[in-house]
């Protein structure tokens, strides 16, 4: 944008006075900080006002999910709109620096992990590829916890961001709307049309709060609306003055729990209505939005698919589907035939899991209790599905009941996801194929043609350009700077991999930004952990088919054997860790304590420490991430093969440079057919051979009783690690009720062991491994964000080359 010194200078004084009622002078760093965020803001509001106007007659893609892991954002926009020097100019000239301002934005607590990266990846890609795009959430008071480690235990603290964050939002009370939950529903039929009413139900309002996502030197915004609930009953003014404080409010307190927190606990009957309830709200708060600006601008809801592509990503939003269809027949008047014509037309769906316990269900009775409206239409739409299929498949029961939306007592939302979308996707070529071949096999017979791929990518200039300053330059230099636009031109860098000048270069860029890193951990933390050692990373939530287990079992292996031996010629290692345990996931909480525990060993033992060190990172975010990925330079994508859909971790690390140990599995896959063999470091069974070891029968024992080096890891188990026994652990992966190691950490320990000699021998041969770096960014470009936005348009949203 076209804003000079002397006109942001004068808009940051502006604000400080009016919001503050303080001259320049007098402004705090915090009073400073709001003051540039309000500035951003105004003028991401202006462009998105100027670009609506002159492009509102293209067709609008809508994206909704439950999380947008946005990371800061002042720093990102102030970039994206090529303002980065004159901000740096102003706010020097008032005696602060960009950087420790932006450094006083705290991550917006909206999001958690992959699903949320991947939304807020694709809304830098949507404005910046011009895209009339607009996301749906919720304003969630806090985050899902801000994490603590306490002698190896993980503490679920407040996740508390609006102070910082709430600058960034635009209120828009006049798009607030009604939202209803329980109560009764009674039909009836005047002259032949059905009538609904409500009776004692709850109703709360929804207010919608925009924050723009700006796109890179581009006339485009992608707003998010986000949406907070509030009470609407009046205050109780008569159980006050009784004394009766609680009372008085009682109401509206609990209306506005809804939004209180991100993903609240679901392991109680209380649980699993507030997270169904959030789930409604944000999808009949939208759509409700969504179909009064289009009939403001049609005057009519008939050309909706046409010019409104709505996109689910993940089941928490599967609601999109009967509230459509209940908004338009109950409130518009549509035939249930033309309704489901349009809704599914309409909608899309991505899907991120084969995981059955992430495949969403509800329990039948819990869901018409809270939802008796939605659970009708639901009902007629299963009935009517179930027909059809009897039609194509007859006789076929356990077909149709895998199929069917509502059976044995349960709430299938996948099903209803596939049933009610015109096109489902799965996120890799891997993950597609497997929804095909197993989980949505049916569903493929049944409809041919529907079930399809895009793989998932990152916003490379959040990851790259703006993470990565020293590379991105050296990148400007030797192939220019189209890549930030256009990463497919990062394959240019390719050229360069066997110029030992710039693979110097490279090697001198990834110390600094190591030497960067550790200063910062040291600064943050109080570790202290060497550049010069090779940096290790699995950054990821914890879950035991991501296998940080398998890691953590490899590292105790190196520890008994340096133990025996501290003279063996080992590569010097930081393992670095980071990661959240979902509070009530038992296994995984004891899996960050194990590491804890192992790290706390490791790093006080003076036999070892200079050739071992492990370190956690408390409170794994983007911001951290932004740190940590320049530094990495190797990356572990571990997960049992067919567990993870694509991963985009993977990814902001190998376009950072950084060399991937991993399985066949998600998006490792393409990445290695992307980099060549001798550029990544691939290990352990594939998906089809390890559902033959499944069929044959798995045994943990004899992987354990066959490997000297593995055996000695468990059982050093028992004897524990820094005071503390973790026969718990050996027991969950030998002897198990049930299934012993259920992700195969011990099937792959030796070809686990051995993938990390063969990188070891890599890392000493600085030359080879600085090649190899060099060919990892220049395939990168696949991988971005745009490319996959741009196959969802074109293939999925009917939007076409012309941006709609």
């Amino acid at each position: 944008m076209n804003s000079t010194a002397k006109d942001i200078r004068n808009a940051i004084t502006d604000k400080i006075s009016r919001y503050f009622a303080v001259t320049p002078a007098e402004a705090t760093a915090e009073q400073v900080y709001k003051a540039t965020v309000l500035t951003v803001r105004d003028k991401l509001a202006e462009k998105n006002k100027a670009f609506r106007d002159q492009s509102k007659d293209r067709k609008k893609v809508y994206y909704m999910c439950m999380e947008f892991l946005l990371g800061p954002s002042l720093r990102m926009n102030i970039f994206n709109l090529g303002l980065t020097e004159v901000y740096s100019q102003v706010l020097s000239e008032m005696g602060f620096s960009l950087e420790n301002i932006c450094e006083m934005e705290q991550d917006p607590g909206l999001g958690n992990g992959g699903l949320g990266r991947l939304a807020a990846c694709f809304m830098d890609s949507l404005a910046t590829m011009q895209y009339q795009a607009r996301g749906f959430s919720i304003c969630y008071e806090y985050g899902l916890f801000r994490q603590k480690t306490v002698d190896g235990e993980q503490l679920e603290l407040p996740d508390i961001w609006l102070p910082s964050g709430e600058a960034w939002l635009v209120p828009r009370q006049d798009r607030s709307v009604r939202v209803r939950f329980g109560g009764r529903v009674e039909e009836n039929w005047n002259n032949g049309r059905l009538e609904i009413t409500y009776r004692d139900y709850d109703e709360v309002e929804a207010v919608p709060y925009d924050m723009f996502v700006s796109g890179y030197h581009s006339k485009a915004v992608a707003p998010l609306r986000l949406w907070k609930a509030k009470g609407i009953k009046n205050f109780n003014m008569e159980a006050f003055s009784q004394g009766q404080y609680l009372k008085a409010v009682e109401d509206n307190t609990i209306a506005e729990t809804l939004t209180r927190v991100l993903y609240p606990a679901d392991n109680h009957h209380e649980g699993k209505l507030l997270r169904l309830s959030q789930q409604y709200l944000l999808v009949s708060a939208s759509l409700q939005n969504i179909l009064l600006a289009h009939i403001e601008q049609y005057k009519t809801l008939d050309n909706l698919p046409e010019k409104v592509a709505i996109h689910i990503n993940d089941t928490h939003p599967a609601l999109v589907i009967p509230e459509l269809m209940r908004l338009l027949v109950d409130v518009h008047n549509y035939s249930w035939e033309d309704a489901w014509r349009m809704t599914v037309a309409t909608v899309s769906y991505t899907n991120h899991t084969v995981l059955p316990e992430a495949l969403e269900c509800w329990n039948e009775d819990l869901f018409r209790f809270k939802l008796p409206r939605i659970y009708m239409i639901i009902k007629e739409i299963n009935r009517r599905f179930c027909a059809e299929a009897w039609e194509k498949f007859p006789g076929n029961w356990d077909k149709i009941d895998r199929m069917s939306v509502l059976s044995h007592g349960q709430v299938r939302m996948a099903n209803l996801s596939v049933i009610g979308s015109h096109k489902v996707n799965g996120v890799s070529k891997l993950h597609s194929d497997i929804l095909k071949n197993t989980v949505f096999r049916d569903f493929d017979d049944a409809f041919p043609g529907k079930l399809t791929n895009v793989t998932n990518g990152i916003a490379h200039r959040r990851w790259l350009c703006l993470s990565n300053p020293r590379l991105s330059a050296l990148l400007d230099e030797c192939i220019g700077t189209g890549y930030r636009t256009d990463a497919s031109q990062l394959e240019k860098f390719a050229t360069f991999a066997d110029d030992a000048s710039v693979c110097e270069r490279l090697s001198q860029i990834k110390r600094a930004n190591k030497e960067d890193f550790a200063a910062f951990i040291r600064r943050t933390t109080g570790e202290i952990i060497d550049p010069a050692s090779m940096f290790d990373v699995q950054v990821k939530r914890l879950h035991e088919y991501k296998r940080q287990l398998m890691n953590a079992l490899y590292i105790a292996s190196l520890y008994v054997n340096l133990k025996r031996d501290p003279s063996l010629d080992v590569t010097p290692k930081t393992f670095i860790f980071g990661a959240k345990a979902a509070p009530g996931y038992y296994i995984a909480k004891d899996i960050i304590r194990f590491i804890c525990y192992l790290a706390a060993d490791i790093n006080k033992n003076p036999l070892t420490r200079d050739k071992l060190k492990v370190v956690f990172l408390e409170n794994y975010c983007v911001s951290l991430a932004e740190r940590l990925m320049p530094a990495a330079e190797l990356s572990e994508q571990i997960s049992l093969a067919g567990k993870e859909a694509s991963g985009t971790g993977n990814m902001k690390f190998m376009i950072n440079g950084a060399l991937t140990l991993g399985t066949l599995d998600g998006a490792n896959v393409e990445m290695a057919e992307a980099v060549g063999p001798d550029n990544i470091f691939i290990f352990g069974h594939t998906a089809s051979e390890v559902d033959e070891l499944w069929k044959k029968g798995y045994s943990s024992a004899n992987y354990y009783n066959s490997n000297s080096d593995l055996k000695a890891a468990i059982d050093s188990l028992q004897a524990g690690y820094n005071g503390r026994s973790f026969s718990d652990i050996a027991n969950y992966l030998l002897y198990s009720y049930g299934v012993s190691d259920p992700y195969m950490c011990l099937a792959d320990f030796a070809f686990f062991t051995e993938a990390h000699r063969v990188a070891d021998r890599k890392y000493s041969d600085i030359g080879a491994w600085n090649r190899s770096s060099a060919i990892n960014i220049a395939k990168a470009g696949k991988f971005s964000s745009d490319r996959s936005i741009k196959e969802y348009a074109e293939n999925i949203w009917g939007m076409g080359k012309d941006n709609g």
